[in-house]
């Protein structure tokens, strides 16, 4: 990664991370998924490659908060399901992040992206009257924080093979937050324990991640002073979603994230 170019951004740009940075920290305690447009704008301002390694701190940060912020809702048997499929596509995203270009990792992810919102659309409109049918139990289920498939065969192959995705895009592009978005809501995850179980898989993640990014030449001095100055504008943006999310509800919550996910998946493909 060639640092020096980390210390020729211009005003503006600067504006543009932190606006991003902002960004990340209300995607984490509101809109999971949402900063897909994070990644957009820091992979606009710096070098492709070298944004995955800017991005990963200030994630990291957002998780932090996140943690602090839903740790009673996080779904423990979900998380230590998904994370033996999730080291393994870390690793194949580690070799793919060798030999990949730019171009190649955006379109894999975003066609990745576009897919799975496309499948989990489809799922949701085929459950749509079964999902009315238990509307009323709807109290009961956001008290619980309780997934309603994640314990059945199918439920197993479907976190496995989400939670590969998600290693993989996490790594390649800091974009596993939208496949594991899909996955958490075909799952039937409630809000609370949506944003629980993903704050705290994703500081797991991406603490882990650390170690692959430094090797990589991602993650160096440089990277972290420009961390340390856009760390800040983390803080206000995890506020404004703590207030935010108890003021959106259900239907809204997912409408967003699929939204978020699209857009992201779009923004990679358009590049």
């Amino acid at each position: 990664m060639n640092t020096m170019t980390l210390w020729h951004i211009s005003g503006w740009e600067f504006a543009a991370l932190a606006a991003a940075a902002l960004l990340v920290g209300f995607s984490k305690t509101a809109v999971s998924g949402a900063n897909t447009v994070s990644l957009a704008i820091f992979a606009a301002v710096l070098p492709a490659r070298a944004s995955t390694g800017v991005l990963l701190p200030i994630l990291i940060v957002g998780d932090v908060l996140a943690v602090l912020t839903y740790r009673r809702h996080a779904h423990w048997p979900t998380l230590w399901r998904l994370f033996p499929a999730v080291a393994a596509g870390v690793v194949i995203g580690t070799l793919f992040l060798v030999w990949a270009d730019d171009a190649v990792v955006r379109t894999s992810i975003g066609a990745i992206l576009l897919f799975m919102a496309g499948v989990t659309l489809w799922r949701r409109r085929k459950a749509e009257a079964a999902a009315k049918g238990a509307a009323g139990a709807e109290g009961a289920a956001g008290a619980a924080d309780e997934p309603d498939s994640v314990a059945t065969r199918s439920g197993r192959a479907k976190a496995r093979s989400y939670g590969v995705l998600g290693g993989f895009t996490t790594m390649v592009a800091n974009a596993g937050g939208p496949v594991m978005s899909m996955y958490l809501l075909s799952a039937g995850f409630r809000k609370l324990g949506f944003l629980g179980t993903s704050a705290f898989f994703f500081l797991i993640v991406n603490v882990t991640k650390v170690p692959f990014s430094v090797g990589l030449g991602l993650i160096d001095g440089h990277s972290l002073l420009l961390d340390a100055a856009l760390a800040a504008f983390v803080v206000p943006g995890a506020l404004i979603g703590k207030w935010a999310v108890n003021r959106i509800n259900q239907r809204l919550f997912e409408q967003l994230v699929i939204a978020a996910t699209i857009i992201g998946g779009l923004q990679l493909l358009l590049r």
